[in-house]
């Protein structure tokens, strides 16, 4: 993992840019955080659960 992971949000976001979740590749997890405090600290998610987690979301 990188001291400096590079986070990433969806292209949908506004252009301001501070309304978002932000994702990065932690290796074995990805790191979700909220853009409004990227120094809030993040979840770590296995990839997997990751997955679930955006399939559900997609379904509501």
């Amino acid at each position: 993992m990188s001291a400096h992971p590079a986070w990433r949000k969806s292209s949908y976001s506004s252009s301001q840019g501070d309304n978002c979740v932000e994702l990065a590749d932690l290796g074995d997890t990805v790191g979700v955080r909220d853009s409004k405090d990227p120094h809030g600290g993040h979840i770590s998610l296995g990839r997997d659960s990751l997955r679930s987690l955006l399939d559900g979301l997609k379904k509501r």
